[in-house]
């Protein structure tokens, strides 16, 4: 299957995925499924197994980043310049669910699916591709260890979240927005405590280090022992 951000048959598939998700609610994500919905749009057998070869692991992998690229779509067109980082994050999470609120029978039917063991790895991953979208769009471009700190506490938030809004039944979706801004505020607060825990530990004292110094001071950096200095590196 050609890839859905680059390829030259994304179009197509979209078109095909889209006609798809009619036929998901009553078919599951299955061939007769994919076959329904290339019949509605006239599309002949080879060219439909010839864009989705892997069967349902290649629509449910295709449905995924099509979301990804509606919200992205909506982050790009949407004024972020005032916003905070977590109001961003916000958005973006409202714009992947806003886009698949027409669809929730067959994000019911793809999750059922990705919880099979077999099939976790992938939904691992494109769950990984979805937070990092996230984060890129909204202006992150941390490269240290907190890169992989935020894209792990916001996979939490965007997997729950999904949970919840696919029962939620309240107008407007109001209580998804609402476990959403809870969810995230969490994330925040868990984020504040580790950066306030890696200031204490940058600032505090290193014993390893102070008892490296003494020793150097004591000894003036002569050997001692089986011809090792204090200097040595075997000790630091």
């Amino acid at each position: 299957m050609t890839d859905a951000d680059t390829g030259k048959d994304a179009d197509l598939s979209d078109r095909l995925i889209e006609a798809t998700l009619t036929h998901t609610p009553f078919d599951g994500w299955s061939p007769a499924a994919l076959r329904a919905g290339a019949r509605d749009l006239g599309i002949t057998e080879d060219v439909e197994q010839d864009l989705f070869p892997g069967g349902t692991r290649d629509m449910i992998r295709y449905f995924s980043r099509w979301a990804d690229r509606r919200m992205i779509a909506g982050l790009n067109a949407a004024d972020l310049d005032e916003m905070r980082i977590h109001e961003r994050v916000t958005i973006a999470v409202e714009l992947r669910l806003e886009a698949l609120e027409a669809h929730k029978e067959a994000v019911r039917r793809s999750l059922s699916w990705i919880a099979m063991p077999q099939n976790a790895i992938l939904g691992a991953r494109l769950l990984y591709r979805t937070v990092d979208d996230i984060w890129y769009a909204v202006g992150d471009r941390s490269a240290d260890f907190s890169f992989y700190t935020k894209r792990g506490l916001l996979a939490g938030v965007v997997g729950s979240t999904t949970l919840f809004w696919l029962d939620d039944s309240s107008e407007g979706g109001v209580e998804t927005s609402a476990f959403l801004d809870r969810r995230i505020a969490d994330v925040m607060r868990i984020h504040s405590a580790r950066r306030r825990s890696e200031n204490i530990k940058m600032k505090a004292p290193n014993p390893l280090r102070i008892l490296r110094d003494a020793a150097r001071k004591r000894y003036g950096g002569k050997s001692y022992g089986a011809g090792r200095t204090m200097g040595d590196s075997r000790l630091t």
